[in-house]
């Protein structure tokens, strides 16, 4: 028993670790926009989420029983299989910190506890049914819902404010992102702090700690509330960089459309219990809105990376998982090594990220970003654009922007005005023109 509350005690930390990396993983979700417009400033930004995260995970626990209670069966779910979970869900959340990809940590998290369960008990651990249900297609309706919500929002804000000055407008939509970002500070307080409380009672079930089938106790509110809300403060910049500059360029109209689309989302799946991603809700609804302004657009090639990342959360976490719980089957010293193993991953990653820092400094400053190239959609249309200043400056000119061609005798001469072209006139210089 000693040796179970011991280990109970690890699992519990450990569960806490990952709510705290949840945090700064997830800031982006409700905040990424609002810093990029320059809403708020950076650092109150990640404070008052913080706050709202605290506040909302003392809202609802519908989906701590998703965690608790459904997913997996309970019985013959030991602490180290647990622990085998948290490991592979902490991991996935730091290399994708590390490379600014915005994928979800809930799936991190249920992925791990898969894997751990199948790898302990076999696949009868895990209930198939909720997987599909209250996983699988919230995690594919979310992004769609978001962002054709967002989309239309947008286009309803752009049409509204048509009548009224664009400095007016987007000074009342700044005011409006701010409350739009607590309500998804709030409803990510509702969502991911719970699947922390989840794995925590799941982990005090497991080690005969409380009866089966119970709630989350107070404490195990407080601590996981306390957990992310510290973890939202710390500000996950790489990640509010891609999510704010990197998928698309926002306006303040987009951006409150975008966290007002996503936090209904977010709200409606809390109450209904689903565990949804929030990423993948506030993802969708950026791209959503990014498209909903008259000439906006996505960069496809970082939402590709941002979809493929999503793809792999739930498999990559479990064979993680997987494999730690494999290794604990040897005892203590197998538990010691999956221990030893985290920190020394954990220590790395952070080590990697030092050589090039993004904080609340530099997390809008596009050109000292990894920012992704434009993507296809992007180019093509900028291929054909012709720029105002050269369409001003002549056909032919506008021609030549539109291509690498140099520009000839006959394109200067169309271009300058008929008495400075007199046979007697030296032709003028390129710069001049």
């Amino acid at each position: 028993m000693e040796h179970i509350t011991l280990l109970l005690g690890i699992v519990i930390i450990t569960a806490l670790v990952f709510d705290f990396t949840n945090g700064f993983h997830d800031t982006a979700n409700a905040m990424a926009t609002t810093i990029s417009t320059g809403a708020l400033k950076p650092k109150t930004a990640v404070a008052m989420s913080a706050v709202l995260n605290l506040v909302g995970a003392f809202m609802s626990v519908e989906v701590a029983k998703t965690i608790s209670k459904g997913l997996v069966n309970e019985e013959g779910i030991q602490p180290e299989v647990i622990f085998a979970a948290l490991v592979g869900a902490i991991l996935w959340n730091l290399v994708t910190w590390l490379v600014g990809l915005p994928s979800s940590s809930s799936h991190a998290l249920m992925g791990g506890l898969i894997g751990a369960a199948v790898a302990s008990a076999g696949i009868g651990a895990v209930n198939g049914s909720v997987v599909v249900t209250k996983v699988l297609i919230p995690a594919i309706a979310a992004p769609l819902v978001a962002g054709i919500a967002a989309y239309l929002a947008a286009k309803v804000t752009y049409k509204l404010g048509d009548k009224v000055g664009e400095k007016t407008s987007a000074k009342g939509y700044r005011a409006g992102q701010i409350a739009s970002a607590g309500l998804v500070s709030l409803a990510h307080g509702t969502n991911d702090a719970q699947k922390t409380m989840g794995i925590i009672t799941l982990a005090l079930i497991a080690g005969g700690a409380i009866a089966p089938d119970a709630n989350p106790p107070v404490w195990v509110i407080v601590s996981a509330g306390m957990a992310i809300a510290m973890g939202t403060y710390l500000g996950g910049w790489r990640i509010i960089r891609t999510m704010g500059t990197g998928l698309t360029d926002l306006q303040p109209q987009q951006g409150f459309a975008a966290q007002t689309s996503a936090a209904s989302v977010i709200l409606a799946s809390s109450n209904l219990g689903f565990s949804l991603s929030t990423t993948h809700a506030c993802s969708g609804a950026v791209m959503g809105s990014g498209l909903g302004r008259k000439g906006g657009v996505v960069r496809w090639s970082t939402a590709t990376r941002m979809f493929i990342a999503w793809g792999l959360t739930l498999p990559a976490a479990a064979l993680v998982s997987a494999g730690a719980e494999l290794v604990m089957r040897s005892g203590d010293i197998g538990v010691a090594a999956v221990a030893v193993f985290l920190v020394a991953s954990c220590f790395a990653i952070w080590v990697i990220s030092r050589r090039q820092v993004v904080d609340h400094h530099n997390v809008n400053d596009v050109e000292s970003a990894a920012a992704e190239e434009p993507g296809v959609v992007t180019t093509a249309i900028a291929a054909v654009t012709v720029p105002p200043t050269v369409a001003a400056a002549g056909p032919s000119v506008a021609a030549a922007a539109g291509t690498t061609a140099a520009v000839t005798d006959e394109d200067l001469k169309a271009t300058i005005p008929a008495e400075t072209t007199a046979p007697t006139t030296a032709p003028a210089p390129a710069a001049a023109v």
